[in-house]
């Protein structure tokens, strides 16, 4: 056998027992679907010399703005902008946030090379504020380029990719943020064990989600990533997420019951995707990646959406980084001891419950609406109290002791356009949960059984309801929010039956029975399995209310 035919930045003695040509040399699949299931099986994995040319073509077929950059220009600048500087000594283009270059076996000329490329990335990109990743995709397309020029060009054509469809590399600080947010969102949902690890051991949550990217881009090693970059040339950002998962689902299995390594869950977890190779396969990663049934791209899309909104609405910029920075750290301090006073759960539980809550909301503090304790016990006065807030979160304690509740993705004046009637409605974000006895929160069913459904993929993306205040009343702000039940084909109305309410109860969930049902005077309720949420009774079947609370969320901005 052949050794690969390495180009002049590769160092080959590293590469010798990293990457072998054991694999076919063509490739002559047209078919995208097919071209899918070759990338994850690994096809062209096997051959240095093919990969090096699949990533030709599929940058190659990447959809870009008019005016690309191509290897003309960067023979016609890099002289200009590089000048008599070494490549070691070229100092990296501000939006990189002083990320350093994976060495990905790369000879110090490959290093300085990747430098220059950078430089001059920045120079042709002057829109692009914020890119921690672009070293590593620069450093992992060097490999498979005939020379600076051309990995220059299939660098710029990824950056420039002009399908709205077809997300590729955060190029914004606020694009970088509002993933990191969905990120922790998908965690929240999928990797309940792994996310509940997180929250014990780490102050602040998000920092740690904020890392997500850099565990791809950086520190897994090259065969990984090279595995990793083979599917996300062909299916997009997604497959990034799916990945990250992955990661922390492993490091779990790994960790969990174990002290840690460092005083920092966010060292140990570099730690371990840097060392990866001594416990998962990157087949064995991209195996347990798409396992995960992860919602649909549109509705991750939403979710992105709606977590940007939320961080401008706080003022973060395409270019700001500072203050959102210090905007994380109310995460973990958004229940604070010293003013937080509840009669139905201690702090702590309520840091507990606001680590469930989508990030978007977790950036909020909260704010009591109505206490039975306070303003009676009368569902009418509760309404008075909640409406014109999304979403709330609703806290019973019963005589027995027993606390549960829920959470409430929508404004409970949408109960008046039933014409008095009792009528469902909310969104898939709400779930229900008990604390006392024992802790257990139960989603909505599509989440762990997306078999239930399919997508809906006729409507298009609109902007979801914005967070932590109170509702808006522009039509545009009320389409399509995150997981709206339309969005999915549904056996029945059972699995969308989310929360209700008349004059004379309030009902969550539905179908085969009700997960919470409180009467009017907020005196006795009962629970039971119910199809939405294929939740256990959260308390007493039949119970009696001591004390009543629903909480909203409110941006300390605005305090």
């Amino acid at each position: 056998m052949d050794p690969p035919g390495y180009n002049c930045f590769v160092d080959r003695d590293k590469m010798d027992t990293a990457v072998q040509d054991l694999g076919p040399k063509e490739l002559s699949c047209t078919e995208p679907q097919e071209l899918k299931q070759l990338a994850r099986q690994g096809y062209w994995a096997r051959s240095y010399a093919l990969r090096g040319k699949v990533y030709q073509r599929l940058i190659r077929d990447i959809p870009c703005r008019t005016v690309t950059p191509d290897a003309s220009v960067y023979s016609d600048i890099v002289g200009k902008i590089v000048g008599k500087h070494s490549g070691s000594s070229l100092p990296l283009p501000e939006f990189v946030d002083n990320t350093q270059v994976p060495s990905y076996c790369l000879n110090p000329r490959g290093e300085g090379a990747v430098r220059k490329i950078l430089l001059c990335i920045a120079n042709q990109f002057p829109d692009v504020s914020f890119c921690p990743a672009l070293p590593a995709v620069v450093a992992l397309l060097l490999h498979y380029s005939a020379d600076e020029a051309q990995c220059f060009e299939n660098a710029c054509r990824i950056l420039a990719c002009n399908d709205p469809s077809r997300k590729l590399v955060d190029q914004s600080f606020l694009a970088f943020e509002s993933s990191c947010m969905t990120f922790g969102d998908l965690v929240n949902k999928y990797c309940q064990a792994a996310h509940k690890l997180m929250v014990a051991v780490s102050e602040d949550v998000l920092q740690v989600y904020a890392d997500w990217q850099r565990w791809l881009f950086g520190e897994l090693p090259l065969s990984h990533f090279a595995r990793v970059f083979d599917v996300f040339l062909v299916e997009g950002y997604k497959v990034l997420y799916r990945v990250a998962l992955a990661i922390l689902k492993f490091f779990h299995k790994v960790r969990a019951g174990q002290p840690p390594e460092s005083d920092s869950v966010k060292q140990d977890i570099r730690a371990f995707v840097r060392d990866i190779a001594k416990t998962v396969s990157p087949e064995k990663l991209l195996e347990k990646a798409f396992a995960i049934r992860l919602f649909s791209r549109k509705e991750i899309q939403l979710l992105q959406m709606a977590n940007e909104k939320a961080l401008k609405q706080k003022g973060i910029t395409v270019k700001q980084k500072s203050v959102s920075l210090s905007k994380r750290q109310f995460v973990h301090l958004a229940v604070h001891a010293e003013n937080f006073h509840s009669e139905i759960v201690s702090v702590r539980e309520m840091r507990d419950i606001w680590s469930w809550v989508p990030e978007r909301f977790a950036l909020c503090q909260p704010l009591l609406l109505f206490s039975s304790l306070q303003h009676g016990y009368s569902l009418t006065r509760f309404y008075l109290q909640c409406e014109g807030h999304e979403p709330t979160l609703l806290l019973i304690k019963t005589t027995q002791k027993e606390v549960c509740g829920a959470y409430l993705s929508t404004d409970w004046s949408e109960r008046n356009k039933f014409g008095g009637k009792v009528g469902f409605f909310g969104t898939g974000e709400c779930f229900v949960f008990r604390l006392q006895p024992e802790v257990q929160r139960y989603e909505w069913v599509v989440i762990k059984h997306p078999e239930l459904t399919k997508p809906v993929s006729s409507e298009a993306p609109a902007a979801p309801s914005p967070p932590c205040r109170p509702v808006s009343s522009d039509p545009a702000d009320r389409l399509s929010p995150f997981l709206a039940a339309r969005h999915f084909n549904l056996p029945s109305k059972t699995e969308s039956m989310f929360m209700a309410g008349g004059n004379d109860c309030l009902i969550v969930g539905g179908g085969g029975g009700q997960a919470l049902y409180i009467d009017g005077d907020l005196n006795r309720g009962r629970t039971g399995h119910c199809d939405t949420f294929n939740n256990q009774p959260l308390c007493s079947e039949n119970f009696l209310i001591a004390a009543v609370e629903a909480w909203g969320f409110q941006d300390p901005d605005t305090q």
